[in-house]
């Protein structure tokens, strides 16, 4: 696996090196050890409005605020993984966003919620499906990343939700409810809940960072898309909608069949592990999405800072801290849009 950090300082090697193998030896040591400047970007779904999370302000001082505390984790030194989970953390327990507390009924009225977390340094995902009665599911997928079972559903995550003795939590909200409610009225005639607009959106939380190491993780969430099938599987807890190697790392949001179809965590990554600048990366792989009549958005971070985000829904509900400040996409136009920050 080629170095995370190195590449920025290979060209002024030869002008350092001496034929003191010594002092060369401490030069490499120097360039291999030199701090990042950390960054990172999340994301609280995608859709076509902000309204129904209680307008533009509402939910930009949410991420912003969240962006603000997992900066300052950074700047302590917390590890990639770490502050993705935390990152996870934080967005699951905000009831306006669709994972964790605040997640939506599927048909039968129950929760089911899954996770993922990459470590893209180890290149070790780990993930859960359609879990049940916790708090954070982003824990049982840390949790997993040293099980040599790595990806757990339905009953094999609830027996081990018990043996890490997990307290049990109940993420229904009023508002959840009476959505259902009203819905089961109608028959369950839409095809998914209101989890970010009026009209039938879609919902997520994601978190990808980079730390003062050089390391990059990427971590998933989400509570499904509501009123759905029960033992439907959301690319959350698949590579296809959260992924992360040395090279850069991705997490996705949107309808999750077509994240699934595009593969697209997965493919934004392996096309920047084989060389794609992340900007091109992202142009590509959203304007095959595009021409597919895709629904989603996606956020990312490379190895060597770069920060971008894409959609083809209107609304993509991102925040990012790119070293100086921090910025979001909330006012970003309709429509396809690819966005890049160094």
């Amino acid at each position: 696996m080629k170095s995370n950090i190195v590449p920025k300082d290979v060209g002024d090697i030869s002008l350092k090196l001496t034929n003191k193998p010594r002092h060369n030896s401490l030069i490499l040591s120097s360039l291999i050890t030199k701090k990042m400047q950390p960054k990172l970007i999340i994301h609280g779904g995608a859709g076509s409005s902000l309204n129904e999370k209680g307008g533009l302000e509402v939910v930009r001082k949410s991420l912003h605020r969240i962006v603000d505390e997992l900066y300052n984790l950074l700047l302590s030194d917390t590890t990639a993984v770490d502050a993705v989970v935390r990152g996870c953390q934080l967005l699951e327990d905000d009831p306006i966003f669709n994972a964790g507390t605040g997640s939506v009924l599927q048909s039968d009225g129950q929760i089911r919620m899954s996770a993922s977390l990459m470590d893209g340094i180890n290149h070790r995902f780990s993930g859960t499906i359609n879990v049940s009665r916790i708090k954070h599911p982003i824990d049982l997928a840390r949790a997993l990343q040293e099980s040599p079972d790595r990806v757990l559903s339905d009953i094999g995550a609830a027996e081990f939700v018990r043996e890490l003795q997990m307290p049990v939590y109940n993420p229904l909200t009023d508002k959840r409810l009476n959505e259902w409610l009203e819905d089961r009225k109608q028959d369950f005639t839409r095809k998914m809940a209101n989890v970010v607009a009026e009209s039938p959106g879609t919902g997520t939380i994601g978190v990808v960072v980079l730390d003062k190491e050089g390391r990059l993780a990427a971590g998933t969430s989400t509570g499904g898309k509501g009123f759905e099938k029960i033992g439907r599987v959301s690319d959350s807890a698949m590579p296809a909608g959260n992924y992360a190697t040395g090279s850069a790392a991705v997490s996705c949001t949107g309808i999750g069949e077509d994240i699934i179809d595009e593969c697209l965590a997965a493919k934004i990554v392996i096309r920047v592990t084989d060389g794609f600048s992340i900007k091109a990366a992202f142009e590509r792989s959203f304007a095959e999405a595009h021409e597919h009549k895709r629904d989603l958005g996606a956020i990312g971070i490379d190895a060597s800072g770069i920060i971008s985000w894409g959609k083809t829904c209107d609304v993509i509900l991102a925040a990012f801290h790119d070293g100086h400040k921090i910025g979001d996409s909330l006012e970003a136009d309709n429509g396809t849009l690819i966005f890049t920050a160094e």
